[in-house]
Parts: C-alpha cells; structure tokens; sequence
C-alpha cells in the first residue's frame, strides 16, 4: 500500500521496511500492520489533539509529572509549546504504561519504541497467526464468560499494584490471542495515587468488565469487585495474589444525589460513544 505520509519518517530512516495494510482506525489513533526486518509489527499513530475524540482529557492526566516548570507552565498557558508538550506527554504515556505493565506481568502488547510520534509495537495474533479479534467481535459460553472475567479482574488488580488504572478499559480494547485477552489503549492510563478521579476510573473499568462478559454469565452482574478491591488499596492490603469475593458491604449514609447524577451522566456518555463505535465497525 501506499505509505502514509505519518509512517515515511520511519521508513526513511530504516525502522520500517513497508506498510503491509491499515489494521484499524478509530477516533485517537490509526494503527497499521509494518515489516520491520521481516518480523510483523504495529505502528500507531497518534492523531491531533483536535482530531481527537476523547472527552474529559484533563481528568486522565491529573496527577502525572511533566518533565519540568517550564513545560508545565506552557501547558497551563495553554499555547502552541504547550501544544506540544501535552501531545508528546500523551504519546509517552502508553509507551511508558506498556513497558511498566510489561514488567509486573500484565498482558499487553511488547512496545518497542516511539519515533517521530509513531509507537512501535508487538502485533498480537490469533491461533492462526492473524491479527487477533476483540472481545467484543466474540460470541462466549458461560464457563468462558467467567474465566475471561476472573482474568481480567486480575489484571485489573495487577496494574493498580503497580500504580495505574487503565481508564477507558471495555470490549473494544481487549484483544484475545492464543493464550487469552491481551489488554491495549493506554494513552490515558490513569495514576492511581495521584488523581482525584481515580476510583471512579477503576468503578468504570471494572463495571466494563461486568457488563461484557455478563451477557453471557449472568452470575457476573451481581458481583462489587470495584468496591472490594479499592478498598484493599487504600488499606494497603491489595497485592496481585489477593483471593477477592466479588462482594462488599456498602455503607448505609445518605445518597450524593449530585454525584449519582454525574456519575449516570459518565455511563451515557460511555454508552453513547460504545455504541458510536460500533456502528463505526458496522460501517468499515
């Protein structure tokens, strides 16, 4: 295929052999398979923060470190440095996410490198070698429904052990290889220490996690797992081999009648751009 302009930097300078084919393209990346000396890889690319469609951007980067004053001064003044700055931060935080995960044994894709604001990346394939579907382009039994769950949930675990949330986790970024899901998406990967909004990232990724796969184990809708595993963090008592329940005894203190409403303005929000989503898919 022709080479997109984005991806000709790379290979210019030999860190791209060709451009096999477009893989996908959504509202804040295109992703392109690449030969890198013979070996299948993926390219993403970032597009402009005015191309993009993710709302709520300052909620996700709260709490991350910008590399000195004078950059976090040019952000805050909102210019084109800041500009920037944010997109270059934006692009490094999946490669720095990806090789944090890698390292604590979260299943994602193995980065490589960012060169020229193009991210370089494991291709996750299926069992016949190519690239492998998202969850929800799968049809599930209940017995796989809950195991792909469990799964999930310890991931889930495994990166808030490690620091993070991922923050927009749901069907569409779960990919299922050979070995099972493989987790992707991680520009707005959350710091779990560091951000006021950080529970009610995790309530969302993990309710995510309940309604995909409670479609087809129904058993699953009834489960607190957010709950119980936010409150082992703030305790101290969460690590990746916490045996959890899957329930939690709430408190019974009068309702935020304000926070109830915006958190059911998030979850249509959520849904409204899932569903955008799919009839993208549907339209491709």
């Amino acid at each position: 295929m022709k080479i997109p302009k984005s991806l000709q930097p790379l290979v210019d300078d030999g860190m791209v052999d060709s451009v096999v084919r477009r893989l996908r393209s959504g509202k804040e990346a295109s992703v392109f398979i690449v030969d890198c000396g013979g070996e299948l890889r993926c390219a993403k690319v970032y597009k402009e923060s005015e191309n993009r469609g993710f709302h709520k951007l300052a909620q996700y980067q709260e709490g991350r470190k910008t590399r000195n004053s004078r950059d976090a001064r040019a952000i805050g003044k909102r210019g084109r440095h800041g500009r920037r700055v944010q997109e270059a931060e934006w692009q490094n935080a999946e490669v720095s996410a990806l090789f944090r995960l890698a390292g604590v044994g979260v299943r994602v894709p193995k980065p490589y490198m960012v060169y020229e604001g193009v991210l370089l990346m494991e291709l996750v394939r299926d069992a016949q070698g190519d690239p492998a579907p998202r969850i929800s382009d799968l049809t599930m039994s209940a017995g796989q429904a809950s195991e792909w769950h469990a799964f999930m949930i310890s991931q889930i675990v495994r990166m808030l052990c490690a620091g993070l949330i991922h923050g927009d986790l749901s069907e569409f970024n779960v990919l299922l290889d050979v070995d099972g899901p493989v987790i992707i998406d991680l520009p707005q990967a959350v710091d779990a220490a560091g951000n006021n909004n950080a529970f009610a990232m995790l309530e969302r990724d993990v309710n995510n996690m309940r309604s995909t796969f409670g479609q087809y184990a129904p058993a699953l809708q009834d489960t607190e797992y957010a709950h119980e595993i936010w409150s082992l963090y703030e305790a101290g008592a969460l690590t990746p081999e916490t045996v959890l329940t899957g329930r939690f005894a709430r408190e019974t203190a009068p309702a935020d009648v304000d926070a109830v409403i915006a958190q059911i303005e998030d979850e249509r929000r959520d849904a409204e751009e899932r569903q955008r989503r799919r009839d993208a898919m549907d339209a491709a």
